[in-house]
């Protein structure tokens, strides 16, 4: 466990990784601050020219999501496949359980809740940005847009990632089938970071210079507070639950307010870097004060911090069911079972980056909930403005997974290989 905890510190990545988590924050609240402010004094020509860095910069994400899924899934499922072990299933399984469990939780609470607290905005996010009474759409149309027609439907890529990566798994690591899936990973990998998450805050200061421009910020920013407050407590009803059930599990303290104020130190590093790989050493150090033995915390803790999705996964649904009650769309329970137990498998294989989570989900929002590239955007921004807080109550649900692991397998500590 040493030399993991040593070699992650050690990451100069993960510490990249973190500081552009904190970075991206700050310029998205600008963005949004900024692109409110500057509806009033912009001029008519300057508005339009971001409407038509809007109009290019969706068409380039239409474009890249497909390529999202197949770069990352068809990979995870290539390393996950050649990895054996009861260990490994069963914190595989219980890591989606937990995602499941929270996603449900959230779309529950949101659809009692959310209803008599969002107010309809008349139309969806992109409707906001065109006046009916014909005033302001001059100002609103771009000089132009160039249309990028994406590879493969969503679904489709989707479907080829689980063929390729079930099939890969009879290469071997070093197999040329392996190579190309992990370089492609690396390709997309740096689309990302390097091209789609440096330009969403220009994106971002866009939607909302035209949404004040049609006069609906105000809703807007309203429902948002409404909406991250839920989610706020939301987070902490699923630590609850998660250590709650851990303590019954657990052979030390059986207090889960004890075991939960164990894993403080690992939730306040989550805040602060926006990554669960950067908090890695501080989660294996609490979870073993908790009384995980230190081959099971060196096992469970990295991989349920790529697997373990429930703050992340409870962000996103409970925002999309926000952002379709505000926009007039309508939802059932049936389409959300779906979209959750879709989303639960698609988010594991997020880059991990700041803001990768809902990157990797937006090929679901707009195939499974009809999102248009305007919801999208909301999305985003929502997202981003919570994204320390979903960071941090995944870590900190780790601990408790690695309880439960810990007690299962109690008597196969002496390497993950042994308990296969």
């Amino acid at each position: 466990m040493e030399k993991l905890v040593s070699k992650v510190k050690s990451n100069s990545i993960v510490t990249r990784i973190g500081g552009l988590g904190r970075h991206l924050l700050v310029r998205i609240i600008v963005a949004m601050c900024a692109g409110v402010g500057a509806a009033y004094v912009m001029p008519l020509w300057l508005t339009r020219v971001f409407e038509t860095f809007n109009a290019v910069f969706s068409q380039l994400l239409g474009f890249v999501i497909p390529l999202i899924i197949l770069g990352f899934v068809a990979p995870a499922i290539a390393e996950v496949g050649r990895k054996a072990g009861r260990m490994l299933l069963a914190t595989v399984a219980l890591a989606y359980f937990a995602t499941l469990l929270a996603g449900f939780g959230s779309f529950w609470v949101s659809d009692a809740l959310f209803p008599g607290m969002v107010q309809p905005l008349g139309g969806d996010a992109a409707a906001l940005a065109t006046d009916a009474a014909g005033s302001v759409p001059a100002g609103l149309t771009p000089y132009f847009t160039v249309e990028m027609p994406a590879l493969m439907p969503v679904m489709t890529a989707l479907i080829l990632s689980f063929v390729l990566g079930v099939g890969s798994v009879a290469f071997a690591p070093e197999s040329a089938m392996r190579r190309l899936l992990g370089e492609f990973r690396a390709i997309v990998s740096g689309l990302i970071s390097k091209v789609v998450i440096p330009l969403l805050p220009i994106y971002i200061f866009g939607i909302f210079l035209n949404m004040t421009v049609a006069g609906q910020v105000a809703g807007i920013l309203g429902t948002f507070a409404k909406i991250i407050a839920v989610i706020f407590a939301l987070h902490v009803g699923v630590l609850l639950v998660q250590f709650g059930v851990a303590a019954c599990f657990s052979r030390g303290s059986r207090n889960p307010l004890r075991l939960l104020a164990t894993m403080m130190p690992a939730y306040f590093t989550a805040l602060g870097t926006q990554s669960s790989a950067a908090t890695i050493p501080v989660t294996l150090r609490q979870a073993v004060k908790m009384g995980v033995p230190e081959q099971v915390a060196g096992f469970t803790v990295p991989l349920c911090a790529t697997i373990h999705m429930s703050g992340s996964v409870l962000k996103i649904v409970a925002c999309a069911v926000a952002l379709m009650l505000a926009t007039g769309s309508s939802y059932a329970p049936e389409l959300f079972a779906g979209f959750i137990c879709m989303l639960g498998v698609t988010i594991v294989a997020a880059p991990g980056i700041p803001g990768g989570a809902i990157m990797a989900a937006l090929g679901l929002l707009t195939s499974m909930l009809g999102f248009t590239d305007a919801d999208c955007a909301l999305m985003i921004a929502l997202y981003i403005a919570m994204d320390s807080f979903g960071t941090a109550c995944n870590v900190t649900g780790d601990g408790a997974l690695a309880i439960i692991i810990a007690r299962l397998f109690s008597r196969g500590t002496a390497s993950p290989a042994t308990a296969a």
